[in-house]
């Protein structure tokens, strides 16, 4: 649309205007066609201006830039970068390959080649990821050479003007159990001996050579959660968990800002896994408002006094603190009271936790549309509603007696939980939204409620006859979900499930595994349901359906992960492992367990960890995805392991860190997976959820850079501490 239709229209003399309106106003729909193509011109002179600075230049016009100035792009990816992907833009791509802050500092960079602050400042620009650089060579022993002297007294190996190297040859100190908790890392101060393997090895890194440089990296993220609740284990010997589902979570350091560009990044200014030792050593830095976590009991704004935490051990709850004291456990994220101390209205904590990107529920930014139409009923302490059905009873009041249109949002302002039976009955051309508030993670815990029928979140459309664009459509947006699933009935329209977390297996135990794997996260019974995934977790999906009768449901899922908790679990099916009445859409989406459904329309960039199986092969088809071996699929265009060929199925079979969800590092792709994997997606990417990371790229680049600002002839590798 043009800036201004009637910029043109506006200029013709009075008495024109009047005869065009006259006339039906032709004249003015000619020149509003007129204007918006004026308008486009003038865009892209003011674009073609602002593309001659690196600042404000179009994201594919920066590798030509950087060229001016000797910038050296990736090879490979000049298609994608000048022609975009289908379906998308090559925006995030590009800045994966050309960041605009690495090619801003190109000549700045130049004049400080070879110092240690310039690595870690590439390593931020190019690839986003945290980093210390650190000379290896200084963490060499060297053995003190033996004296001899003459018989005229005079040194003949060594003499008195020997270099002193006594502290890097000496054994460790045993007593010293900050210095050994450290050793072997990016901040260790324990001398070791030398070691013939490189830094740069792709096999098995080594270093610990005279010309030996390291870049200590951190991939996976600082989350934060503010005034979450706390799991109640034992509520006799008052034991809890930082998360709340109940879970192991290790805490992370809230990093901290480097004071100066010329600043050694020190444990402080990264992501890093808080140690028992070095929490017992630094608490006043770790603990507090503001800082990297902090405990309060029985709603009390003020936090539980340093004084009173003790750092322990607490695996398998062994631990019992003395009276008056709190224990806190970093590496497992659990806590245990003493008597005197003993919370009786609940705990709540501020924490970090690590995770490789933004998906599922968190307090990070989401991105949303803007819904000026719909009327906004906010739940948390100090609004006008305390519970979620509060709110939901006053919008379908005000919405029944005209007071309010057919949109509405209840938003959710705090990181609380909330356990209550959520049930919606939506009417025909109702829109509605449950969402989290930007910076909140609020938690919904199914429980058991009734003993006579199912206790899930439960939403159905009332009318069960309504044209198809007045059917209902609800979304769900930046909730964790657990105790129990979501339940759809009726002729919906669309339910969106957007940046959530449907906690596979419904809930957890302290190893992370699931506490009911064979649950179902959504179960979508006799109904016309849409459904849409995006930036979620989820575990199972049902679908009940008269297959005779009613068209095949429609469910997309795009950036997610599906996990049925293991890979021969149905993740999409019917009852009794029949296939489900639904045609399937995904975009980058990781599966874990077997597909069971009527057809796939598209399945591109994704990976499959248990056979898919469709009903239906001539319809859809698959690109650029891994399918295992034995899998009925619609045609295949570029998917493993075809490519592969015979015999290397196991091979490139994915391999991740972790598949429990939980885990810091749940569904990554481990680094000794195939190339295949890692690199298999339409752009060069790593196929699943977390393509949209560009991790090969940005170790590329990295790679390329560290390369071409490190002195010739020094051993400079990359060493990922996450």
């Amino acid at each position: 649309m043009s800036r201004e239709p009637d910029g043109l229209a506006e200029l013709l003399p009075q008495w024109h205007r009047l005869r065009d309106a006259q006339e039906g106003e032709p004249l003015r729909a000619l020149l509003a066609v007129m204007a918006e193509q004026l308008d486009l011109v003038r865009e892209g002179v003011e674009q073609g201006y602002e593309d001659l600075f690196v600042e404000t230049a179009a994201p594919w016009v920066l590798p030509y830039l950087g060229d001016l100035v000797g910038y050296r792009t990736l090879p490979g990816y000049e298609r994608v970068l000048t022609t975009g992907l289908r379906g998308g833009s090559s925006a995030a791509l590009t800045e994966a390959v050309a960041p605009r802050a690495d090619v801003a500092a190109t000549v700045a960079n130049r004049r400080r080649k070879g110092t240690l602050h310039l690595l870690e400042e590439l390593s931020a620009n190019v690839a986003g990821w945290p980093a210390r650089a650190v000379e290896l060579s200084r963490h060499l022993s060297h053995q003190q050479p033996v004296k001899l002297y003459g018989t005229r007294g005079a040194a003949a190996t060594g003499g008195a003007g020997a270099h002193e190297r006594g502290t890097r040859g000496r054994l460790a100190d045993l007593r010293n159990g900050s210095a050994l908790d450290l050793a072997g890392g990016p901040f260790g101060e324990v001398a070791r001996s030398a070691d013939i393997r490189r830094a740069d090895s792709r096999r098995r890194q080594g270093g610990w050579t005279p010309a030996g440089v390291g870049l200590y990296v951190w991939r996976l993220k600082a989350h934060s959660l503010t005034s979450s609740p706390a799991y109640c284990v034992d509520r006799a010997r008052n034991l809890y968990t930082f998360s709340i589902l109940g879970n192991d979570t290790p805490l992370v350091t809230r990093p901290v800002p480097e004071p100066s560009p010329h600043h050694i990044a020190e444990i402080d200014n990264v992501p890093a896994f808080i140690r028992r030792r070095r929490l017992h050593d630094r608490l006043a830095d770790l603990y507090g408002p503001g800082k990297s976590f902090v405990i309060r009991r029985d709603g009390e704004d003020r936090p539980v006094p340093p004084a009173d935490l003790v750092v322990a051990d607490l695996s398998d709850w062994r631990y019992r603190p003395k009276r008056g004291q709190v224990a806190v456990d970093p590496e497992l994220g659990r806590i245990a009271f003493g008597a005197r101390t003993a919370p009786r209205k609940g705990v709540w904590v501020d924490y970090h936790y690590a995770s490789g990107a933004d998906l599922g529920g968190g307090e990070y930014v989401r991105d949303r549309e803007p819904r000026p139409d719909a009327t906004v009923f906010r739940v948390g302490p100090g609004e006008r509603h305390r519970q979620i059905m509060d709110a939901y009873r006053a919008w379908q009041h005000d919405r029944r007696a005209g007071d309010c249109g057919p949109e509405g949002i209840i938003e959710i302002t705090h990181s609380g939980a909330y356990q209550e039976q959520l049930d919606f009955d939506l009417d025909p051309g109702d829109r509605l939204e449950l969402r989290a508030a930007e910076g909140t993670r609020p938690v919904i815990r199914l429980l058991d409620w009734y003993s006579n029928r199912p206790d899930a979140l439960n939403i159905r459309a009332v009318s069960d006859d309504c044209a198809p664009g007045e059917r209902p459509r609800i979304v769900l947006d930046g909730l964790l979900v657990t105790g129990r699933g979501i339940n759809v009935t009726g002729p919906m329209g669309a339910v969106v499930v957007r940046h959530c977390t449907l906690v596979p297996g419904w809930s957890l135990e302290p190893e992370c595994d699931p506490r009911s794997p064979d649950e179902p996260s959504i179960v979508l019974e006799r109904t016309t349901a849409c459904l849409q995934i995006e930036h979620s977790v989820l575990g199972t999906i049902e679908v009940i359906g008269d297959e005779v009768s009613e068209e095949p449901l429609d469910i997309h899922l795009r950036d997610s992960v599906l996990d049925a908790t293991a890979d021969d679990r149905e993740a999409l099916s019917a009852p009794d492992c029949r296939h489900a009445h639904a045609v399937l859409h995904l975009h980058r989406t990781t599966v874990i367990g077997e597909i069971h459904t009527h057809a796939v329309r598209i399945a591109e960039n994704s990976l499959f960890t248990g056979r898919l199986h469709v009903a239906r092969r001539g319809i859809g088809c698959l690109r650029f995805s891994y399918v295992p071996t034995g899998s009925r699929t619609p045609r295949r265009y570029r998917c493993q392991p075809d490519l592969a060929g015979p015999g290397q199925a196991s091979r490139v079979r994915p391999r991740f860190t972790s598949t429990r969800y939980g885990t810091p590092w749940y569904a990554l792709s481990a680094d000794r997976s195939a190339e295949e994997i890692r690199r298999g997606a339409e752009d060069g990417a790593e196929l699943g959820a977390f393509h949209d990371l560009y991790r090969p790229q940005r170790e590329d680049n990295l790679r390329a850079r560290l390369a071409e600002y490190t002195p010739a002839g020094t051993d400079a590798g990359i060493f990922f501490v996450t």
